[in-house]
């Protein structure tokens, strides 16, 4: 299970649940078992449980190499209370579960979580509402047919340009008169020029069931743009809004560890612990998470996108989604960021925890201040865990400013100041770039494509070795003996006869001489 069976959606965490409990239900192998004296057929430990399932999520990109033996603990818990699991005597509800030999076995029931379905007239009000906004003089109606719907993005300045051009040239025919451009049209502008770009970017048919246009607040969204510091981090004008002078000193002192700026820190044994504790304590104290609850389903689903091949489409959707955030929500994920990035890298930094490591640490504490649902989810943790992650290797990028948005703005608003619009109620393209899109292919020939390369580049070792002139015969021979042995069908491919073998090193096959030679007696004659 590698993660690219759930596509984009609404409850994408359901889905992945039940995607989990699928996988984990098909694949963990099942033997007898002997307890109290007693024998128990298709059962497994909860140990051997920890295991299996902790090596799956690992290996789905949803959740990633970073997932903890404890964490894996936490979700087996979980089945166990959902009746995904329960014990050899047929008991579940509960969370006792631990890392033991303890015995569990499937029930016979499906553990499948149904997917919500939102009220009929709750999803008509907000299609209708949703029309309503698309009628103003910002519409953009052709989005549906110049929005792409493949990954893979390659920014291309080039077609922007000529499409821009195209467009300046065909309105200065129909239309020369100048209008104003009032507040309300400006924040319009800023709405639907992100929405586009995050349609385009997560190559979706639809915004619809991931955001409602009403969530996007376009005051967030230019503050954010425009109010930072050189190092891009917000800027806030309402002071009681922002973190209070002795969180900020303590999240200085631990990000500089230990070269921090403030002399006067005390340094007793234990001190770094204790700042990280209430650090830890103030972040945990928010009544919602930094990405708050409305815009969950939206970071679960680029979640998705987390692959190796996804990467950089992933890095822009999360770049733009974190400018919907409020100017105070962003400015304590960018120094929260910039604090745990740093610790990680720290190698001076102290032990903060007897078991675990700093990087394990940070993820394990403050993934739940980051993203959570409003209701409880059971992959919560593990899916913000992930998200956390990311963001700490990528957040320089995901929390800087997006340049080519700010200037599609400028040029849409200008275009608009120009007169470029014959009716209030028509349409508008904006000259926004436009994206050309390399071919998705199938897991099967990712997959497929994927071995064809490693495989490539191992024959490509061997030949390596093979033609290394300056290396001495015994050491050829001795690593030829153990690429072999590692890879026997790759080298079976290059030599399929001993003799193609044997003509490497300039010899000829020669037939073994006797183990014992046997020689004749000599019998002498009696006679003298």
């Amino acid at each position: 299970m590698e993660g690219r069976g759930v596509p984009p959606g609404p409850y994408r965490a359901t889905k992945l649940w039940n995607e989990v409990t699928t996988s984990f239900r098909a694949g963990m192998p099942l033997r007898k078992h002997r307890q109290h004296f007693k024998k128990y057929g298709n059962c497994f430990t909860a140990g051997e449980a920890v295991d299996w399932l902790c090596d799956l999520l690992r290996n789905n990109s949803n959740f990633g190499p970073e997932v903890t033996r404890q964490q894996t603990i936490q979700l087996l818990r979980k089945f166990l209370k959902n009746h995904v699991i329960e014990d050899i005597k047929g008991r579940w509800g509960s969370e006792n579960l631990d890392d033991n030999n303890q015995l569990f076995r499937f029930p016979a029931t499906s553990p499948l979580k149904t997917l919500p379905r939102r009220h009929p007239e709750l999803r008509k009000n907000s299609i209708e509402n949703f029309t309503k906004d698309k009628d103003s003089v910002f519409k953009l109606r052709n989005l549906s047919r110049r929005t792409p719907k493949k990954h893979g993005l390659h920014f291309s300045q080039e077609n922007a340009e000529k499409r821009s051009h195209e467009i300046i040239i065909e309105d200065q025919e129909n239309s020369t008169d100048k209008r104003e451009i009032s507040q309300e049209d400006i924040e319009e502008v800023w709405r639907y020029s992100i929405l586009i770009y995050l349609q385009t970017i997560l190559g979706v048919p639809s915004l619809e069931e991931l955001i409602n246009p009403s969530q996007v607040i376009p005051q967030y969204i230019m503050y954010n743009m425009t109010n930072t510091s050189k190092h891009g981090v917000v800027v806030l004008q309402d002071k009681s809004d922002d973190l209070p002078h002795w969180v900020l000193s303590a999240m200085k002192c631990l990000a500089n560890w230990p070269r921090s700026n403030d002399t006067n820190n005390p340094t007793y044994v234990g001190f770094e612990r204790d700042v990280f504790r209430t650090i830890a304590d103030y972040f945990l104290d928010f009544p919602e998470p930094l990405l708050t609850f409305e815009y969950y389903e939206l970071f679960v689903n680029i979640l998705g996108l987390l692959q190796p091949h996804l990467e950089r489409v992933a890095i822009n959707a999360l770049q733009l989604c974190c400018l919907l955030l409020p100017p105070p929500n962003r400015r304590r994920l960018q120094l929260l960021m910039r604090m745990i990035s740093r610790m990680s890298q720290n190698v001076d930094m102290p032990k903060l925890h007897d078991v675990m490591g700093t990087r394990s640490l940070m993820i394990h504490t403050f993934s739940r201040c980051v993203l959570c649902c409003a209701e409880e989810v059971d992959l919560d943790e593990l899916l913000a865990a992930r998200l956390v992650s990311f963001l700490m290797d990528h957040h320089q990028e995901i929390l800087q400013v997006p340049s080519y948005l700010q200037t599609a703005v400028e040029k849409h608003l200008d275009y608009l100041k120009k007169g470029h619009v014959k009716n209030p109620g028509d349409g508008l393209f904006a000259p926004l770039p436009t994206y050309s899109y390399c071919k998705q292919i199938s897991a099967q020939e990712f997959d497929e494509q994927k071995v064809s390369t490693s495989q490539a580049a191992i024959a490509e070792l061997l030949e390596n070795i093979i033609k290394n002139k300056s290396l001495p015969l015994k050491e050829k021979r001795r690593k030829l003996k153990q690429f072999q042995k590692e890879y026997p069908l790759i080298y079976q491919k290059r030599f399929p006869t001993t003799e193609s073998e044997a003509a490497l090193f300039g010899e000829k096959p020669t037939i073994k001489q006797p183990m014992l030679i046997l020689r004749k007696p000599k019998f002498r004659s009696l006679r003298y």
